[in-house]
């Protein structure tokens, strides 16, 4: 019987400071590879999250994560909206979860925005079964994070955010949550891999797992053998819906500024530059002259926004932002939205053969999405006319509306294998505008005689504004 592939999404763990102060009981621990002495002291922090809705509540209006077509995980989402229609047991529906406490003086309490997106009580139950109501203080869809609080005079046993960067793949953590209901259950393993992106939303950065972690564990934290809490587990990877090993936990580093800023807010507060970007190939590079690959490509500017106050350009090379290096492309974005709104930065990028610098004054990215900034214009597609072939590339170019249009696609080339698709518009040939097919062709063979291997396109999808940049080889004459 096929297996279905399923995501369930879970809690993710920040990093946890502790006391250094070390007993022998805790050496004893460590030199015999016992946990029991960590789960003791870290367990009193972790509790149980349960949310409840009511009745008529359209599951429809609940935010869950929105993951791209051919994600491995959507067979999840779409098994469990096919189920929103079962028939109603009686009660109000409810959904368990982990947290923890990260000030025990004001009460708050992490734990996953998805344990209590659209729940009408919430409340928090400890170990000795006490149960608070909580309200929420700030929660980001984006990374899955919520902060709640609750009033009490009970004695609270806090943690702190821990530093992820230096966990290593092999290092051992340990994991605290509510699997299934069953409160207070340890688990332990390594560190199976860094940087995970496993499609889930624009910062995803998450730490692979083998400590077992299953249903009800979400909110819940990932300990390193000091007590630091170094990520906060959100999703598994299953066949079969329970614990297979693969595991996944949002960095504590990732967590902090949002935490800090739902604290401090209600709401998270992004940075915003104002720019698309895509990833740089070694093609791209190529055709511009880049002495290594590295760095985030502009392939649009967006209107009103920092980035077109500043002098970007489509085509433009993001290297450096803010003195942090851009290694590839998914970097940036993180960067930028951690970045203090209304703070002018440096930024070095590559243009015209060469490193340029420019500031640049942060915006805020909510604001942008709340005036429809970010919102782009979609144009209807037109049927292209016959064009002028172009052998180097594989593809036919004709002219329309005083556009460059793909009007044809050699089978089995590399433009139609990246995505070019008849009807697109070729607005840019290695960053020069063509105005005609035969513009583009002398554009092309030129670069071609003096000895390029690839040219880069800027190709907009059937003329919506949405434009990308693609690099080519060029074919060899036979």
């Amino acid at each position: 019987m096929r297996n279905i592939i399923s995501l369930t999404i879970l809690c993710l763990t920040f990093a946890l400071t502790l006391p250094a102060q070390a007993t022998d009981h805790t050496e004893l621990s460590r030199a015999t590879g016992s946990f029991a002495d960590l789960s003791e002291r870290l367990s009193p922090a972790v509790v149980n999250i349960s949310s409840t809705q009511k009745v008529e509540d359209d599951l429809d209006q609940m935010d869950f994560p929105e993951l791209p077509e051919g994600s491995p995980f959507q067979d999840f989402f779409e098994q469990f909206m096919d189920r929103r229609n079962a028939p109603f047991s009686g009660h109000p529906p409810a959904s368990l979860g982990s947290g923890f406490i990260i000030d025990a003086e004001n009460g708050y309490i992490i734990t996953n925005n998805h344990v209590i997106s659209g729940a009408d009580e919430i409340r928090v139950i400890f170990s000795d079964d006490e149960t608070i109501e909580a309200k929420i203080i700030g929660r980001d869809e984006k990374t899955d994070i919520a902060v709640l609080q609750i009033k009490t005079d009970k004695k609270l046993t806090a943690v702190t955010l821990g530093n992820s960067d230096p966990m290593r793949v092999g290092d051992w953590v340990l994991a605290i949550g509510n699997p299934f209901g069953l409160g207070g259950t340890v688990t332990a393993g390594i560190i199976s891999a860094r940087q995970r992106n496993i499609q889930a939303g624009p910062y995803d950065d998450f730490i692979q797992t083998d400590a077992s972690i299953n249903k009800g564990n979400s909110g819940g934290p990932m300990f390193n053998l000091e007590g630091d809490v170094i990520g906060i587990n959100t999703a598994i990877f299953s066949p079969t819906g329970g614990s297979v090993g693969i595991g996944f936990a949002v960095p504590s580093n990732l967590a902090k500024p949002v935490i800090h800023r739902l604290i401090k807010y209600g709401k998270t507060r992004r940075g915003w530059l104002g720019v698309r970007i895509q990833t740089v190939t070694d093609e791209i590079a190529e055709s511009l002259d880049m002495p290594k690959t590295m760095g985030a490509m502009v392939a649009s500017v967006t209107t009103d926004g920092p980035a077109i106050k500043s002098g970007f350009k489509m085509g433009d090379i993001i290297l450096t932002f803010n003195g942090t290096e851009i290694s590839e492309m998914r970097e940036l974005p993180r960067v930028v939205a951690e970045t203090e709104i209304n703070s002018t930065v440096e930024v070095i990028f590559w243009r015209d053969g060469k490193k340029q610098r420019t500031k640049v004054k942060i915006a805020e990215l909510e604001e942008a999405e709340e005036n429809g900034l970010l919102e782009e214009t979609k144009k209807t597609e037109k049927a292209p006319t016959k064009g002028v072939e172009i052998d180097l590339v594989g593809m036919s170019l004709g002219l329309e509306d005083k556009k460059v249009i793909v009007t044809d696609l050699a089978p089995r080339e590399e433009a139609m294998d990246k995505g070019i698709n008849v009807g697109d518009v070729i607005r840019e040939i290695n960053q020069k505008p063509v105005t005609t097919p035969k513009h583009a062709k002398e554009i092309i063979t030129r670069a071609k005689k003096k000895g390029k291997q690839s040219i880069l396109l800027l190709v907009d999808p059937q003329g919506r504004g949405d434009a990308r940049f693609v690099a080519l080889k060029l074919k060899t004459k036979k």
